[in-house]
């Protein structure tokens, strides 16, 4: 057996759940701490019924059991309500076995989670854990203001996807929207926004990749009159994914509330311009005009601006693509956010702190 002080578990979604936790754990896999700590990925939930769902994790605890014994550092993914609570036993037998803990936390909203009736799940969570990580100062402060855990808090980027360039495709006069079609992502602003500049911009689509309220959706894009120029791809990986993006010429995500958006991340490594509102962790990034056009959430006016800006000034795209690609290279690459998780593990192989 190899030296458990050397062994990370990694408590996670299942690796097919669609989502930015899976995403995260995917790029983590790649980098080189998978092999240097000899991590495994416990999943512990799918996207499947409940019964499915329930008997998914019944199976993955009782492995859990079973290998615990053998890892020193038990490193656990949560979000909203749900996944904090399939969280707890998890956490209360690694600290019960006096194991080395983080927790990752994930949420896109305070409200939903550490400001919530929640508020004492999430509070047991993180002062069992010997490290929280949060995906950007913004989400530090939320935590700090109301646990009061400072000394334990440490931020985390999500790292930006590796781009699949092994098949090339030009670019097209579209505007991408990824993710999940729902009204926190703002879907419905984008259509009104871009149906008040479509008659300007006859050549322009705007492109929806991923699951959700496709048909709501639809109805709406065909009563403001821009369905010919809206496309539904439905939910996109691999091929078809990077062809969305390599094809895009401006990105847009329109959202009301947000962790760290692994779709924004996903458009720097593409080198596409973006659209965005300054939400959850994007906050700590964003400059308007800089390296994105930046909108208040709901402002469909000034999203329309922002369109319409992105499209006609051909300098400006050009100049916030290159800003786009530096902040891929430079802050949230892949390379960049392992060594720093390397550190962090590193801290707690080399301190037995008490909890």
């Amino acid at each position: 057996m190899k030296n458990r002080r050397n062994r990370v578990l990694i408590v996670a979604t299942s690796r097919k759940t669609r989502g930015g936790i899976t995403s995260v754990v995917k790029a983590h896999e790649t980098g080189h701490i998978w092999q240097k700590y000899n991590c495994k990925w416990l999943e512990t939930h799918n996207d499947k019924s409940v019964v499915h769902k329930l008997i998914y994790i019944i199976k993955s605890f009782i492995i859990y059991l079973f290998i615990l014994p053998s890892y020193y550092l038990v490193h656990i993914h949560t979000s909203e309500p749900s996944s904090a609570l399939r969280k707890l036993p998890f956490l209360f037998i690694a600290n019960l076995f006096n194991k080395k803990i983080i927790v990752h936390f994930h949420s896109f909203s305070p409200k939903s989670t550490i400001n919530s009736k929640y508020k004492k799940v999430y509070f047991y969570l993180f002062q069992k854990a010997d490290i929280i990580l949060v995906l950007s100062e913004y989400w530090k402060n939320e935590l700090q203001k109301v646990f009061k855990l400072e000394n334990k808090i440490k931020v985390l980027y999500n790292p930006c996807s590796n781009p699949d360039f092994s098949t090339k495709h030009n670019k097209q006069k579209h505007i991408l929207y990824a993710g999940t079609i729902n009204a926190r992502k703002g879907y419905a602003d984008l259509i009104k926004a871009f149906s008040q500049i479509s008659n300007k911009l006859p050549d322009w689509k705007i492109v929806f990749a991923g699951n959700g309220e496709i048909e709501k959706a639809k109805l709406l894009a065909k009563q403001l009159q821009v369905d010919t120029q809206i496309v539904f791809l439905g939910w996109i990986n691999g091929s078809e994914k990077s062809k969305a993006f390599q094809q895009a010429s401006a990105f847009c995500l329109p959202s009301y509330a947000e962790g760290f958006p692994m779709a924004i991340l996903d458009a720097w490594a593409y080198g596409l311009p973006v659209v965005t509102t300054p939400v959850g962790g994007l906050s700590d990034v964003l400059r308007d005009g800089k390296n994105a056009l930046v909108f208040t959430p709901g402002d469909i006016e000034k999203l329309a601006q922002q369109l319409q800006k992105i499209v006609e000034d051909k300098e400006l795209r050009k100049a916030i693509a290159e800003e786009s690609v530096n902040l891929n290279n430079k802050v949230f690459n892949q390379s960049v956010i392992c060594l720093q998780l390397d550190n962090i593990y590193s801290e707690l192989f080399n301190h037995k702190n008490d909890k």
